[in-house]
């Protein structure tokens, strides 16, 4: 899938009719979907237990809490991408103080092309985020293979008397031999030798 064909997940937090009205118009065509609208910080909180979204829109302040603290939640608990709009005459205070921490900071009122710019760069970040992830379970694969060798040739030294160099042949030959991976060729030798 390419990531024009991704369709992203959508959290908008917010009190405000208008803005409510104006993003869901914006965030209408298909490439978002399903758009979630919740009045407050707590409401939102309760939604992201059972649902993970992609973007999460935050209009600040809420009846319940700014949405400070929710925002940084958001961007450092996965690989979501976070907007929070806020007044024009906080937006230097609050920016100073998210966009460190990954938040993206917009002014009010809201300008339609600004936010159809900005909605481009979330989905950009939200791509590059998703390959990040991507590699990161990729490197953590490999380095749980690479435990799972070691501890199969320690097994063979140990149990057979191999030097390191004959346990690690050993370990790739019988993968070759049986065409399974040195992964699953370790595991068989754990049973076997544990």
């Amino acid at each position: 899938m390419t990531p024009a064909e991704h369709v992203y997940s959508v959290l908008l937090v917010s009190a405000s009719e208008k803005i409510n009205n104006a993003l869901r118009q914006e965030l209408s065509g298909g490439k978002y979907d399903p758009v979630v609208v919740v009045d407050s910080i707590a409401k939102a909180q309760r939604r992201m237990v059972d649902e993970d979204f992609d973007l999460v829109f935050i209009n600040a302040p809420l009846p319940d809490d700014f949405g400070r603290k929710f925002a940084i939640d958001v961007c450092s608990e996965s690989e979501r991408v976070c907007l929070i709009l806020v007044r024009s005459d906080m937006y230097d205070e609050i920016s100073s103080s998210l966009t460190p921490r990954g938040v993206m900071v917009i002014k009010k009122p809201l300008e339609v092309n600004r936010l159809d710019e900005m909605l481009g760069v979330m989905c950009s970040i939200r791509e590059r985020l998703r390959r990040i992830k991507k590699k990161t379970v990729s490197l953590e694969e490999k380095m749980e293979e690479i435990r799972l060798v070691n501890r199969a040739k320690w097994a063979l030294i140990k149990s057979c008397h191999m030097t390191e160099e004959n346990a690690h042949r050993y370990i790739q030959k019988q993968a070759m031999d049986l065409c399974l991976s040195k992964k699953e060729t370790a595991e068989n030798i754990l049973k076997t030798y544990g």
